[in-house]
Parts: structure tokens; C-alpha cells; sequence
């Protein structure tokens, strides 16, 4: 949050990072001391402030807010105007790649061919065979108060334990019609004898 006055302070700023001591509210990591931010006003528990992002991770997750903050002129706002902004273009072009990348991203569960036979089950720790099918699967992993769910690779024999752990984040219940619609690198007939390998779920 900055210290300026709430009455002066502005809907976004595009500055260099006066230390580096903010962290970046996308990614999490520190904004290094000169390294472009942008500003973006909120009202927190200790009144009006700006939260701030490293100016690429904001055009990547929000470029709306940057796109404004082009429109105004934001840099205008910053306590020492920096003299190196990027284009818009540059930035659009980070936006129009980060969506895609989000568009290609699988969803939990659905099954692939392992590439290089280096993976391992991470239900049994045996290794997974080049070549071999491999299902990916969610478990739950909480950090504090948070509970994320990570993608953990398992093979086919071992689904059906997997599923049943207390960690489990990938639900029975549609767990055979998710992983045909989410595997979409595979054929119909890998698909038919994957779901063999893995056997058939036990009843509700």
C-alpha cells in the first residue's frame, strides 16, 4: 500500500519501484527496485491504497486495468516519472499469449502419453514407462489457511486407490466422463483401454 493521502491518490500508477520491498500480486515474487509496476487502487482494512504488479504480469492476468492505466497516462502520476514505458503493442501481445496459453491448459483429470519415462506414480512410486499412459490426477495441499489443488501423475492401476485417498481433489462421482472429455491428446480407442487398465469405479 503507498502513504500518500487517499484524497490524491490516483486509480493507477506506472512507476519504477521505489525499493524492493513490494511483491507483485500476480506472481507473488518481489518487484526489484526500478523494475516497472502498475498501481491498481483498492480499499483495504487500512483504507484506500494501491496493490501493486510487475507491469508484464498485470498485462498477462489483467490487461483491462492496463489498458486504462495507458489511457490516463499513468506513468504522469509516479513520484519519478520513469522514462522507459513499453509500447502498448508489446503488451497486448503478452495478453494475447498469456490467454492462449490459458485456453490450451488441460483440466483435471485426463489421461496422456508420458514422454520421457522419467515421471514416477506419485501413489505408488513406481516409474511410469515412455510411452505408457499416465492419468493426471488433483490432490488437495493446504499451505496455512490455503488449500490448493495440485496436478499429481499416476498410472492406471493405481487410479481407483488415488481417488479414494482423503486428499483426493478429483471427485468419483463423473470421474469416467471428465477423463474422456479432458483427454484430448488421446484416441477413443487408447481412451476404451485406459479405462480398463484402471477398472471400473465402485458404485455410490
Amino acid at each position: 500500500m503507498t502513504d500518500e493521502p487517499e484524497k490524491e491518490l490516483p486509480p493507477f500508477v506506472i512507476e519504477g519501484a521505489r525499493s524492493s520491498r513490494s511483491k507483485c500480486k500476480t506472481c507473488r515474487k518481489a518487484i526489484m527496485k526500478e523494475t516497472l509496476r502498475l498501481g491498481i487502487l483498492v480499499e483495504g482494512p487500512y483504507g484506500m491504497g494501491h496493490m501493486w504488479h510487475h507491469l508484464e504480469c498485470a498485462a498477462k492476468s489483467q490487461f483491462p486495468a492496463v489498458e486504462e492505466a495507458y489511457q490516463m497516462q499513468a506513468w504522469t502520476f509516479a513520484k519519478e516519472e520513469p522514462d522507459d514505458i513499453p509500447d502498448l503493442k508489446d503488451l497486448v501481445q503478452l495478453a494475447e499469449e498469456a490467454a492462449s496459453k490459458k485456453k490450451e491448459k488441460k483440466e483435471i483429470p485426463y489421461a496422456e502419453v508420458d514422454p520421457s519415462g522419467r515421471a514416477k506414480c506419485k501413489h505408488s512410486g513406481e516409474p511410469i514407462p515412455k510411452g505408457g499412459l499416465r492419468v493426471v490426477l488433483g490432490r488437495a495441499v493446504t499451505f496455512g489457511s490455503q488449500t490448493r489443488t495440485t496436478p499429481i501423475q499416476v498410472l492406471p492401476e493405481h487410479v481407483l486407490d488415488a481417488l479414494a485417498q482423503e486428499d483426493s481433489a478429483t471427485e468419483e462421482e463423473g470421474f469416467v466422463e471428465a477423463l474422456r472429455q479432458n483427454s484430448k491428446d488421446l484416441e477413443p480407442a487408447q481412451i476404451e483401454a485406459l479405462l480398463e487398465l484402471i477398472g471400473p469405479l465402485p458404485e455410490a
